[in-house]
């Protein structure tokens, strides 16, 4: 089958941790590589964000990376980009024309307005959010930086495409609330790599004497990081390891960084805070074994991969009872759920688990489990494909793969 998933700014070739690079370039390349694996032909569209990037990159067996022209060829903020999505959209139509894909799965709602008008006739389409914007603007609000248009598009994706791959039950509820017809939702969350990520391996280096909390995303408000360090003065002995953002010598000039610093300082804490910086993907196993638990503490999350590496590492979880972390943490068998931005129910559950040896190793045993069961990438390609196919026909893999 020749696919064709389109992501519009979140390249599956991005260092995970930069700006607007996060859960959604995994998925992509994740997705892209399993599904290269299986033997379809995969080409990933996304914005050329660099002169000196080639118009394709092979990314893996049967996957190719295409980097489409639209505006300069420079980073650009993703909520800066809707004016050149129809510039975007023209190089879709136009490499479509030549080489037309049997399905489009898009990714993120600005991917889902370009294939939807770049589609060649017939060509079903579909969308996967990662996000929606009626949700941000809910728990951001005027710090919500989306484009205006953003709603609306979103609205008309979720009533007009073939398929809507929602993430996780939490989205089922937004998307229907929009508008969508049920009939043409389907459930597939995010993947983990089993291989990549599991209990045995090597760890990352840890002070001694002291308990680790270790919390990893992009360095933005609402990913809760202040949360937990307001819970730190109550949890002696404990340092919480925040990875993610730019590198670590950029960090001082990071204002989230900065922001979070201060924070610190005014609570004591200085010394137990521990800003790592942006963490590559090959570092990541290692620094999730070393830790007592990871803590996911969002104000909201569309659904979150990080709590499912951590478990595929047998490694217990304290999230926030939100988005899709209500599907992937299973509350007191795989981790605790607690109430986003209560600092005290954080204390409390980050205290019980640091407490309890024998707990966090049982439910690191069942994490593990859980991941095996539901959330491995060869489940999460193959549902896919299984969507694929509804709309598709079934079609024989591409000659030659």
């Amino acid at each position: 089958m020749r696919i064709a998933l389109v992501s519009e700014h979140a390249s599956p070739l991005a260092a995970v941790g930069e700006v607007d690079a996060g859960g959604q370039n995994v998925h992509v390349a994740a997705l892209a590589t399993r599904l290269g694996a299986l033997g379809h032909d995969v080409v990933v569209a996304t914005r050329r964000t660099s002169p000196c990037a080639p118009s394709t990159v092979s990314m893996a067996p049967g996957v190719e990376v295409m980097h489409v022209d639209a505006g300069p060829a420079a980073p650009i903020a993703k909520d800066q980009l809707p004016p050149f999505i129809p510039e975007f959209a023209q190089a879709l139509r136009r490499a479509w024309a030549f080489r037309p894909p049997d399905v489009i799965h898009a990714h993120f709602w600005m991917s889902g307005w370009a294939a939807r008008s770049a589609a060649p006739p017939r060509t079903p389409v579909l969308q996967t959010f990662h996000a929606l914007g009626t949700v941000k603007r809910r728990y951001q609000a005027e710090a919500d930086t989306s484009p205006a248009e953003r709603s609306q598009v979103e609205r008309e994706l979720a009533r007009s495409v073939d398929r809507v791959l929602a993430t996780c039950s939490d989205e089922v509820r937004e998307l229907l609330a929009m508008g969508a017809d049920h009939r043409r939702i389907r459930v597939v969350p995010c993947g983990v790599d089993l291989a990549r990520f599991h209990p045995d391996g090597p760890v990352a280096p840890r002070v001694p004497g002291r308990a680790r909390v270790l919390a990893v995303g992009r360095l933005v408000p609402r990913k809760g990081f202040a949360t937990l360090i307001r819970a730190l003065p109550v949890l002696e002995h404990v340092e919480l390891v925040v990875a993610g953002g730019p590198e670590h010598g950029a960090l001082d000039a990071d204002p989230e960084a900065r922001r979070l610093r201060a924070l610190a300082r005014r609570l004591g804490v200085t010394e137990r805070l521990v800003l790592r910086g942006q963490v590559t993907r090959r570092e990541m196993p290692a620094l999730l074994r070393s830790a007592d638990l990871v803590a996911a503490t969002p104000w909201y999350e569309p659904f979150g991969i990080v709590p499912l590496e951590a478990m595929a590492c047998g490694v217990p979880v304290v999230a926030s009872a939100v988005g899709g972390l209500l599907d992937s943490v299973e509350d007191s068998v795989t981790g605790l759920l607690v109430p986003p931005r209560d600092v005290e129910a954080l204390a409390g559950a980050v205290a019980t688990l640091l407490s309890r040896p024998w707990l966090r190793a049982r439910m690191g045993s069942k994490g593990r489990a859980r991941v095996e069961r539901h959330y491995g990438w060869g489940r999460v390609a193959a549902a896919t494909v299984e969507c694929y196919r509804e709309l598709a026909g079934t079609l024989a893999p591409a000659v030659g793969r």
